[in-house]
């Protein structure tokens, strides 16, 4: 018997999955009864063949009717309304890579090259007393032993032919260990003068830093796997700069859509490059694609107004 004011969960059991094989030509059938229009069979069809249905139906979801479970198109819905989205979300993930690899490259010399000039250790990424948690050391040592042995950089062989060293210094580390290791190696150093030394350089505080390089990293992977970014919300949360060093925003941003997340890149570009051009680029590309959705990716209006994209 329960006693009073007690709240009984009843927590679902897992069942198995029972789903079929299911053949790209009877996919487009299905697609047609649940009203979709479909100009081109045969284009419909070697595309859902080359993409895959499971990849593509993420860009037909928006055209399904409320409530989704139903599975019946929008009046008018098309799958070349589908196909554009999908076009759209490809560009902006090369929009987005392009611009966070000046971000990962200016991380990489920074991190490397300030602490070095600071401390006078230049091996200082393999020295044990710069970090305060031992065991996120001891795995961070883990995977940079791994990566030194796979690599085929020739400046690597070079080093290790060359050099009685265990280690190469910071500078050549940084090239070849992944951008989320290097975050978690930052986060990682003990001495926080430092810390803010590597913020500053980007013109934040530590912890809004280490939160926008989590982002910025999640988005590369994304960006690497080919996942869709267009109006995928954040599994982890931005932080929100409160008392922002260079122009940023005045309106109102969901700090979990994708149009924040252009801010955070926005933000650094502007600090490594002050000339850049990514606003006319965004703006370009959202021209090229008019029936986009940019409510559902977080752009308030007139966001072209905000300072941080003046």
């Amino acid at each position: 018997m329960l006693k009073s004011g007690v709240v009984l969960f009843l927590i679902p059991m897992p069942i198995a999955f029972e789903k079929h094989f299911t053949p790209v030509e009877d996919i487009v059938d299905i697609l047609c009864c649940r009203g979709l229009n479909i100009d081109n069979y045969d284009e419909a069809l070697h595309l859902l063949t080359n993409i895959g249905y499971y990849r593509f139906s993420a860009y037909l979801y928006p055209l399904l009717e409320t409530p989704k479970c139903n599975h019946q198109f929008k009046t008018n819905s098309s799958f070349n309304n589908a196909l554009s989205l999908y076009c759209f979300d490809k560009q902006l993930r090369m929009l987005i890579f392009s611009e966070i690899e000046s971000i990962e490259i200016a991380f990489r010399s920074v991190l490397a090259n300030r602490i070095a000039d600071k401390t006078g250790d230049i091996f200082w990424m393999t020295n044990a007393s710069m970090y305060k948690d031992e065991n996120r050391f001891a795995n961070t040592m883990l995977l940079l032993n791994k990566e030194l042995k796979v690599s085929k950089e020739d400046f690597i062989k070079h080093f290790k032919s060359k050099y009685s060293n265990l280690y190469p210094p910071a500078w050549m580390l940084v090239e070849i260990l992944p951008l989320g290791t290097l975050t978690r190696i930052y986060e990682n150093i003990s001495d926080g003068s430092l810390r803010k030394l590597i913020a500053f350089e980007f013109s934040l505080s530590v912890p809004v830093f280490c939160s926008w390089m989590t982002t910025i990293t999640l988005l590369r992977n994304a960006c690497c796997h080919h996942a869709r970014v267009w109006n995928k919300k954040n599994a982890i949360l931005p932080m929100i700069v409160r008392k922002p060093m260079r122009p940023w925003l005045k309106s109102y941003v969901d700090i979990s859509r994708t149009f924040y997340n252009l801010c955070i890149i926005k933000w650094f570009v502007n600090v490594i490059s002050p000339t850049n051009d990514m606003r006319y680029q965004l703006e370009a590309l959202l021209n090229s694609f008019p029936n986009v959705d940019i409510n559902a990716m977080g752009f308030p209006n007139n966001w072209g107004g905000e300072p941080l994209w003046n």
